[in-house]
């Protein structure tokens, strides 16, 4: 028996060598011979071949060409100009400058670029508010080639948002997303027109969500994100990997002028109730009180005895404010606002600022370790200029 074994074993030895040898004159006389199949499986035993990791469009593997294909079309792109302000008024002067002619220097204009999205077919386009920012002219590019002059619907400098129209047929409407559900790590896409070389995705995550106290607007709660931001991408879109808008891109925080990965997106939420307010109103109105806060740190509740780390104390009240009248003072830490918990002074900003004006609201708020509730009639929070 032993002595069949090892013929046994020296016949698939040569055997073997053979193959390898025949394998390795193919590989150099036809290559193409011996070039891959896709690999294939059988699934549940059915015996019917699938092909393993192969995309049912022929995408590569990870790929995210569907997602930007749907929202591409959506995003234009923006120039704006205006006259330089600090010019003569003789320079302007059409009877003045043919006198004179060539020996006058030329009218100059100053020009920028950003991006914008279609969330109507109607033409209504979201963007920055300082993208558009003392424009004289706006035009505005479409992905297929089409070019189109807008016209300013409204603007919101407090949250730096602007809505914009243009006329035109078939317009691309972009869907809108979720960031509710949004979570730190999701995969998005940033598009938009950086440096004015033309529109272009960039891939990224979702680095942080509800980013505040960063000073960039009056209202702030920021999707961060490290796909590449840049000059030019501002009133772009965040999107998702379905292609849905989960924000506008806003600002980067960079010490250079470019991209380092920390990029930030007002969220669509956000966008969405002001372009409502503008299409509606021609502006957002916002409720107001009349108090000046600050956030309660643990010094400050060691120092004051204060019992708790949440909350927003009330610095200052405006005399003769809703605030005034309901009977509000410094020192008060307000709790909630219409019974919503208020946890910084951001969460009472926010709170606030979606009461409407001439309505009455529910204030709870601590005052030397006792609670209690105060009503106040809502009265419209003035416009901030920039």
């Amino acid at each position: 028996m032993r002595r069949y074994w090892l013929l046994f074993a020296q016949t698939v030895t040569i055997a073997l060598g053979v193959l390898a040898a025949l394998l390795a004159v193919l590989a150099v006389v036809r290559p193409g011979w011996l070039e891959r199949a896709p690999a294939r499986v059988t699934v549940g035993g059915a015996g019917q071949p699938v092909p393993v990791l192969q995309a049912a469009d022929g995408a590569a593997p990870g790929s995210f060409r569907e997602a930007a294909g749907r929202a591409m079309p959506a995003v234009v792109n923006i120039l704006t100009s205006k006259a330089m302000r600090d010019a003569h008024p003789l320079l302007k002067d059409p009877f003045f400058r043919r006198f004179f002619g060539d020996k006058l220097p030329p009218q100059e204009q100053m020009a920028s670029l950003g991006s914008g999205v279609i969330v109507s077919s109607d033409g209504y386009i979201l963007t920055n508010y300082h993208v558009i920012e003392g424009a004289d002219e706006i035009e505005v590019g479409l992905a297929d080639g089409r070019k189109a002059a807008a016209t300013i619907v409204g603007t919101d400098p407090e949250t730096d948002l602007a809505v914009i129209r243009i006329r035109a047929d078939r317009l691309p409407v972009i869907v809108l997303g979720d960031p509710a559900r949004a979570r730190v790590g999701d995969v998005v896409l940033a598009i938009g027109n950086p440096f004015g070389v033309g529109q272009t995705v960039t891939l990224g995550i979702i680095s942080a969500l509800g980013r505040n106290n960063l000073h960039i607007n009056h209202f702030e709660n920021f999707i961060q994100t490290d796909a590449a931001i840049n000059f030019g991408n501002s009133g772009g879109a965040l999107v998702d990997t379905r292609g849905n808008l989960l924000g506008i891109n806003s600002a980067i925080y960079s010490q250079t002028g470019g991209s380092v990965g920390i990029g930030f997106a007002i969220p669509v939420t956000t966008a969405k109730s002001v372009l409502d307010a503008i299409v509606k109103h021609g502006q957002v109105v916002r409720g107001w009180i009349g108090v000046e806060s600050q956030d309660i740190t643990p010094e400050l509740a060691r120092s004051f005895g204060l019992g708790r780390e949440e909350g927003a104390i009330i610095a200052g009240v405006v005399r003769g404010s809703p605030a005034d009248r309901a009977g509000v003072r410094p020192g008060d830490i307000l709790l909630a606002v219409e019974g919503k918990r208020v946890a910084s002074t951001n969460d009472m900003m926010n709170l606030i600022a979606d009461l409407p004006p001439g309505g009455k609201a529910t204030l709870t708020v601590m005052r030397k370790n006792r609670e209690a509730k105060l009503d106040v009639t809502v009265g419209r929070r003035p416009r901030q200029t920039p």
